[in-house]
């Protein structure tokens, strides 16, 4: 077999693997709370921090390792990832605790897990690039594309099914794709980087980046948690300081790293014009997407499904399904798109791409809650074309710019462009929801109320607070029964049988959940349009397709050790 093809294969079980263990603990939030015995109406920080840490530690890691894979070599730290990765899955499936004590735990241990991610996903990249000719590294980028939303959308689907039998084979599922990587990566995957072993590591760049956006991310987490009688913590001081100083670490970081002999985030890159813009592209495009998954799943889980028959029980599986043509879209164009790319170059596919996600925003803006599904699944195919139009073309655009032996910290800081704007915008469309929710929820209820003729109720149901209501849409799970269940049987008995029967079924909570939410999920819909449609402007300015000039002495090389 050819190294090239060795080399893909080792980064595709990479890819699936971080990305199926990203996408299955989203949807199988709820088996894990049960399983844990976490009351879902009083535990929206663990939510938060299972589902943002993991992205924020990964965000804070890439560059830092970008830059040791060019001094020590690419291959040793990716096969280290996997490593890392397969043993913080073990433990994540023998979490031994519950309650506050295993939420804990399982942070911990998917802290450990993002540590043996950003290991791998620092140099997949730079992996490919070394591997493959200048010829075919958009196809090669594009089948990683492909495995990389293709492992977003198992993830859905394995965790809707492992969860219903439970919860702690979410964990084990990642536990042979790591072994497999491990052995294969170690027997097959050789050092073919132009290492730098004269570089030294920028141990003040590294501080005042991780530190920085260490406080801003965790500010901005904070901010979404309630604070006193504050729905949201931005009143919070300690959130304020902590935002504060994150960026203030973040703008003394370049005029750091102008200074220092040997910086982790090379600053001269952006000085290639190729570089400079599609990096600011795909930014924007990961703002806009990184909060779309949320919005979805919240959108099927916690109003559609319910309302269309569907149980409660079973939203966390059917969410999955339902959004398969998202991944049927980028499965078909991802391929595509990077050999178009390897034979008309990228800036015009990349362009195109991004106008087609554009397009499929604001169709998802125009959804009434009670969608038909056909409208649905086409404006999520569309989204899926357009990111597979981008993704790879774009990703091979940026590391045929730079020199080789900057590959390593190329790929770094692409990725941390793009993982820390996911975190970022999870974290935006949070704010938007939660604001939102603020402001209509109480009104909500008291019109759904009125209308079934228990007005009188509207205090009990009012005290649910706006995160409260906003993790059970999530998860898929009517509060209601709860908070019923929770009163005085005295109290309990003034509620007539046919009034609980209709509180507590599919359709009450999600309706009046729906007044509340749909003005804001349309805001954060037209947002991403708007962000899509920037990107697809930096894509179109990028200019025409730029091969770094040490690229003919690579391909000498590569001739010359018989790939």
């Amino acid at each position: 077999m050819e190294y090239k093809w060795i080399a893909l294969s080792n980064v595709l079980i990479a890819s699936l693997m971080g990305m199926v263990n990203m996408s299955i603990v989203l949807i199988s939030l709820p088996a894990i709370f049960n399983g844990i015995h976490i009351d879902p109406l009083n535990s929206f920080q663990y939510l938060l921090w299972i589902l943002m840490g993991y992205g924020l530690v990964t965000a804070t890691l890439l560059l830092s390792f970008g830059r040791l894979s060019d001094i020590y070599g690419r291959v040793k730290l990716f096969k280290l990832g996997f490593l890392v990765f397969t043993v913080a899955s073990v433990l994540l499936y023998f979490t031994p605790s519950t309650g506050n004590a295993g939420a804990l735990e399982i942070i911990i241990f998917r802290i450990l897990q993002a540590i043996g991610s950003a290991l791998f996903m620092a140099n997949t990249s730079a992996i490919l690039t070394d591997a493959f000719p200048v010829t075919e590294r958009g196809k090669a980028l594009g089948l990683n594309m492909v495995a990389l939303m293709s492992g977003q959308f198992i993830g859905l689907i394995l965790g809707g099914i492992l969860a219903m039998y439970d919860w702690r084979f979410v964990f084990l599922v990642s536990v042979p794709f790591g072994i497999v990587g491990t052995i294969w990566s170690s027997l097959k995957l050789k050092e073919t980087s132009i290492k730098s072993p004269k570089t030294k590591l920028d141990i003040w760049g590294n501080a005042i980046f991780i530190l920085g956006i260490t406080l801003l991310l965790v500010g901005v987490t904070y901010g979404l948690m309630p604070y006193k009688n504050d729905p949201m913590g931005w009143s919070n001081p300690w959130v304020v300081l902590s935002a504060v100083a994150g960026l203030i670490f973040l703008i003394i970081f370049p005029f750091v790293e102008r200074r220092v002999e040997y910086p982790m985030f090379n600053l001269k890159l952006f000085r290639i014009k190729m570089f400079t813009f599609a990096n600011s592209a795909a930014l924007l495009n990961a703002l806009g997407r990184g909060g779309m998954m949320f919005m979805l799943i919240l959108l099927l889980q916690g109003i559609w499904l319910p309302l269309n028959g569907y149980s409660y029980e079973s939203t966390p599986f059917w969410a999955g399904i339902y959004m398969l043509p998202l991944t049927a879209g980028v499965i078909i164009m991802g391929p595509i798109s990077g050999w178009l790319s390897d034979k008309y170059g990228p800036r015009w596919i990349a362009t195109f791409g991004m106008v087609i996600n554009t397009v499929a925003f604001l169709m998802l803006a125009a959804l009434p809650y009670n969608f038909d599904y056909a409208y649905f699944a086409f404006a999520l195919l569309l989204m899926g074309i357009g990111s597979g139009m981008f993704g790879s073309p774009n990703s091979a655009s940026i590391m045929n710019s730079v020199p080789a032996n900057e590959r390593g910290v190329a790929s770094g800081m692409m990725t941390t462009v793009m993982n820390t704007a996911f975190t970022a915008s999870m974290a935006m469309f949070f704010t938007i929801v939660i604001v939102g929710i603020t402001q209509r929820y109480p009104d909500a209820v008291i019109a759904s109320l009125t209308a079934i003729g228990a007005v009188k109720l509207a205090p009990l149901l009012n005290s649910i607070p706006p995160t409260g209501a906003l993790f059970s849409a999530f998860l898929g799970y009517n509060p209601i029964g709860s908070i019923i269940s929770s009163l005085p049987p005295s109290v309990a008995a003034m509620i007539p049988p046919a009034t609980q029967t209709t509180l507590e079924g599919t359709t009450w909570f999600p309706q009046t959940f729906a007044t509340a939410f749909m003005p804001s999920l349309r805001i954060s819909f037209y947002i991403g349009a708007a962000l899509s449609l920037g990107a697809a402007v930096l894509s179109a300015l990028r200019g025409e397709n730029y091969i770094h000039d040490d690229e003919p002495e690579i391909i000498k090389a590569e001739k010359g050790r018989g790939k």
